[in-house]
């Protein structure tokens, strides 16, 4: 299978879809000659036309709500946010008009629509640049909130998610663009929305994560296998809303302690939910109060290199905190 990294999985994704289906289309600010502020659709307009890869105006409420007409009217349109930082312009589109359609149609209406947006640090993009905005997302009922982990799941993810019925929210770890490799296969395929995965096997603590977290939850379960024969499971959430309980459930009612990595702030976090799951489901199996590493309750990402680094979770950090619950 050929090696790549996230971006050139997502865009393999959209040109076989496009290939597909003729209902597919972009929308987006700059896709199309320059492909996207990442390039992550970068030769897609020359391949399929204007028509079908559209660079909108620069209006996040009203890119949003024209995809959500069009998919209202048969097409499968994929929205692409320049980034998940601009994704509260048009919240009352995706939250209020895009989930609620089919739930206040009885089910007469779809609305077949691909929000994506890339989140996170890793960018030195600063305050405006850096945000993660999923758990305000995971709060509405009809709108699956998607996060892959490595470019075989954005590929697979993208895909069903082109495919479904209704909208979901795609977001893509910009730390891991160009970071993240891996083998992807070039045949059709796709990884289902809703399952969670076990990556990692282990028998002492679950660790619980997502997106660029999940990638330093490998590396650090693996630092503390071969360092301090400390045996870790790793989870990737893969989907977040709906969220897989069953496979936390079951991971730590074998191992009895729990981590939860994840980029956003702690307050409020998505991971305040798998943990109150866990605290109200896996009481009995706990030996030890459910951990949450997250970066700290601050406004935004800080701009300056010294900060910043003292801000974002690493490989180090989430080791320390790995090894510290192993020991409680």
């Amino acid at each position: 299978m050929p090696e790549m990294n996230l971006i050139e999985a997502i865009r393999q994704a959209l040109d076989e879809e496009m290939a597909r289906d003729e209902a597919v289309f972009l929308a987006g600010n700059d896709i199309g000659d320059l492909g996207g502020l990442f390039r992550t659709t970068r030769g897609l307009q020359a391949k399929y036309s204007r028509g079908r890869v559209i660079d909108a105006p620069l209006s996040t409420s009203a890119l949003v709500g024209l995809c959500i007409g069009a998919a209202l009217r048969g097409k499968r349109p994929v929205c692409e946010i320049q980034l998940a930082d601009q994704l509260p312009l048009a919240f009352n589109q995706i939250v209020n008009e895009a989930a609620r359609i089919h739930y206040r149609t009885n089910g007469d209406w779809n609305v077949p629509l691909v929000v994506r947006a890339p989140y996170g640090g890793g960018t030195g993009g600063g305050l405006y640049e850096s945000q993660s905005p999923e758990a305000y997302f995971t709060q509405v009922p009809g709108l699956k909130v998607v996060i892959p982990s490595n470019p075989y799941e954005a590929k697979g993810l993208l895909k069903a998610a082109v495919r479904d019925p209704n909208p979901v929210l795609f977001l893509e770890p910009k730390y891991g663009y160009r970071n993240m490799r891996g083998e992807v296969p070039d045949t059709d395929y796709t990884v289902p929305i809703g399952p969670a995965v076990v990556s990692r096997p282990g028998r002492d603590l679950t660790a619980i994560a997502y997106g660029a977290m999940h990638a330093l939850a490998l590396q650090a379960a693996d630092k503390l296998a071969e360092e301090a024969e400390i045996d870790v499971e790793v989870i990737d959430l893969r989907t977040l809303y709906p969220l897989d309980k069953d496979t936390l459930l079951t991971s730590v009612h074998n191992t009895s302690k729990a981590i939860i990595i994840h980029e956003a702030p702690l307050t409020g976090g998505f991971g305040a939910e798998i943990a109150a799951i866990l605290a109200a489901e896996a009481f009995a199996s706990l030996d030890a109060p459910v951990r949450r590493l997250t970066t700290p309750d601050l406004p935004a990402i800080p701009f300056s290199p010294t900060l910043y680094a003292a801000h974002m979770l690493t490989m180090e950090k989430i080791t320390a905190a790995m090894q510290e619950l192993a020991n409680y």
